[in-house]
């Protein structure tokens, strides 16, 4: 079954278009990757502070990878200095 994650940032203001070009690098090498199905970077329509990732995997062992693929692990640990506060991240498995 397929996983989706649903991945919110509270971007400081002042810092967004700085925290989409950080993440521009990091959404392109995970398209590439074997398990991913989608991934993407979405902005709120009524607050421009609030950036989404939107994910699709094969399965769990293709989100781990990614979890632990170099390009996740060197952009994630540089989001805490534009976020207001901590990432909310939900994962789900399609049900039906």
């Amino acid at each position: 079954m397929t996983i989706r994650v649903v991945a919110k940032n509270y971007v400081k203001p002042e810092k967004v278009q700085e925290f989409m070009d950080l993440c521009k690098n990091l959404v392109e090498a995970t398209l590439k990757e074997e398990g991913c199905i989608e991934y993407g970077l979405y902005q709120e329509l009524g607050n421009s502070g609030i950036l989404t990732f939107l994910e699709e995997w094969k399965d769990e062992k293709s989100l781990d990878e990614h979890l632990n693929s170099n390009h996740f692990r060197e952009i994630f640990p540089l989001f805490s200095e534009y976020l207001e506060k901590e990432t909310e991240v939900n994962v789900y498995r399609k049900t039906l």
